[in-house]
C-alpha cells in the first residue's frame, strides 16, 4: 500500500481556503488607467461567491509593479470564476495597460493571528492571467467562517506542473488534424537551466483535441518558449483552416482569448511515489458534464483515484483530472489493458459511484452506465484516440 508520504499528489478539492497571488508590470504611464479598471473589476468580483477579500499593492521599488493578493473559500469556487466567460470578458480592460502577468495559486496551510480581525482576509490574491478583480472589504461572518478552513497536511510533490489545452476542430477535418498533430518536430526540451518540457500528450475524442503538458520548472516559460519555436509556428498555423474557433495568433489579443478559453487545467493529480513501471502506459477518458456539474464530477474522479493509488492491487500508477466549465478529461498511467478492471478504469469502482456519476453526466450526449456491461460500453465509448506521446530523452 502507498503511504501518505511516498504519495504525490495536488488537488483543489481538499476543501482549504485559497490565496492568490497576481503579479503585474504596467505599461509606463498606466497607472490611472489601471486604477479606473480595477476598481470595476473589484465591484464585479465582490459578488462571485466563495470570494473574501482582497488587497491591492504598489512595488516601492519599481512603480510599474503592483500586486493583487485575494482570499477565496476554496479553490473550486475559485477556478468556477477564472475559467468563466464572465472572466474573461471582465478582464479583457487590463490587457491595455498590463504589460505582463503572473498568476499564483495557494492553499493556506498555516496561518498566524491574534484573533477576529487580524490580517488574514488580505493575505492573498485574485483570479488568473489578469483577474484583477476583488472586493476590498469582507463580511466578517464569511471571514471567520473561512479561517477555520486550512490544508489538513502538507503534499508531497513531483516538481512537475500539469497543464493541458482543449478546442474543438471542424467535423469531417479530424483524420487530417490528427495527421498535424502526430507528424510535427517536437521543440528543443530545455527551456532555460530551471525548466525543462517533460512530456506532452495529445488525444482526440471526437473533434475534441486535448494536449496534455508535463513541465519541470516554470510552466509560463515553458508554454511561451513552444509558441516561440518556428516548429510549433508552422504547426498552429497548419491547423488554423480547421479549427472551429476563429483566432489569430499574430494579433496578442486574438492569442490571448483563444488561450484563455481552451485552457484546461488540472485540478487533481495523485500518484505512486517511486519510480514508474516499464509497463505503464497512458491513456484519457472524456466525461461529458451536465451543465454545471462538472466540478461535482471531477471530484467524484478524484477521490476514487486517490483510493486506487493506495490500493496494492490496482493497475491505476497515477491519475489527472483536468476540468473547466462542464468539461472533465481524466488522464490515466496505468499497468495492463484498460479494460482489465471497466469500474475502476471509468472511475466507479465500488458503492454507489456508477448512480452518482449517471446523475453528473450529460446523458443526452453518450448515455448513462448502471450495470457492469454499460460500464464497460460507456468506458470504450469515453476512451481518447493517442495521437501521440512525446517524452524527453531523460524520460523515455
Amino acid at each position: 500500500m502507498t503511504t501518505l508520504s511516498e504519495r504525490i499528489s495536488q488537488s483543489a478539492f481538499d476543501g482549504s481556503r485559497l490565496r492568490v497571488v497576481l503579479l503585474l508590470d504596467l505599461y509606463d504611464g498606466a497607472q490611472n488607467q489601471f486604477l479606473e479598471v480595477y476598481e470595476h473589476l473589484r465591484e464585479q468580483v465582490s459578488s462571485v461567491p466563495g470570494h473574501i477579500s482582497d488587497e491591492l499593492c504598489q512595488s516601492i521599488e519599481n512603480p510599474s509593479q503592483w500586486l493583487i493578493t485575494s482570499e477565496w473559500e476554496s479553490a473550486p469556487r475559485f477556478l468556477a470564476w477564472v475559467n468563466s466567460e464572465e472572466h474573461v470578458a471582465s478582464v479583457q480592460p487590463l490587457h491595455g495597460c498590463v504589460r505582463d502577468t503572473r498568476s499564483l495559486r495557494f492553499s493556506v496551510l498555516r496561518e498566524t493571528g491574534k484573533g477576529p480581525g487580524h490580517g488574514s482576509p488580505s493575505l492573498t490574491g485574485p483570479p488568473s492571467a489578469g483577474s484583477v478583480a476583488a472586493s476590498a472589504t469582507a463580511s466578517p461572518g464569511a471571514a471567520d467562517r473561512a479561517r477555520g478552513s486550512l490544508q489538513v497536511a502538507p503534499r508531497r510533490g513531483d516538481g512537475v506542473v500539469r497543464h493541458a489545452l482543449t478546442f474543438t476542430v471542424k467535423p469531417g477535418s479530424e483524420p487530417v488534424v490528427a495527421e498535424l498533430l502526430a507528424g510535427y518536430t517536437s521543440p528543443q526540451a530545455q527551456v532555460d537551466e530551471n525548466t525543462r518540457l517533460r512530456r506532452t500528450s495529445l488525444f482526440m475524442h471526437g473533434n475534441r483535441v486535448v494536449r496534455a503538458v508535463e513541465v519541470e520548472g516554470d510552466l509560463l516559460a515553458a508554454l511561451r518558449h513552444v509558441a516561440q519555436q518556428p516548429e510549433v509556428q508552422a504547426l498552429e498555423e497548419a491547423i488554423n483552416p480547421y479549427l472551429e474557433q476563429d483566432r489569430d495568433l499574430s494579433d496578442p489579443g486574438s492569442a490571448r482569448v483563444f488561450f484563455t478559453r481552451a485552457a484546461l487545467p488540472a485540478v487533481h493529480h495523485v500518484a505512486a511515489g517511486g519510480r514508474e513501471s516499464a509497463d505503464v502506459t497512458r491513456h484519457a477518458l472524456f466525461y461529458p458534464a451536465k451543465d454545471g456539474c462538472g466540478m461535482a464530477l471531477a471530484r467524484l474522479l478524484a477521490g476514487q483515484d486517490e483510493a486506487a493509488v493506495d490500493d496494492p492491487t490496482s493497475p491505476i500508477e497515477g491519475s489527472t483530472v483536468f476540468q473547466r466549465d462542464d468539461i472533465v478529461v481524466r488522464l490515466l498511467d496505468l499497468r495492463g489493458p484498460l479494460d482489465a478492471r471497466p469500474a475502476l478504469a471509468l472511475g466507479v469502482e465500488g458503492g454507489h459511484k456508477a448512480a452518482v456519476l449517471a446523475r453528473l453526466l450529460d446523458s443526452a450526449k453518450d448515455g448513462v452506465p448502471t450495470t457492469d456491461q454499460e460500464i464497460s460500453r460507456f468506458l470504450a465509448r469515453s476512451e481518447m484516440r493517442l495521437i501521440t506521446d512525446r517524452r524527453t530523452p531523460a524520460q523515455a
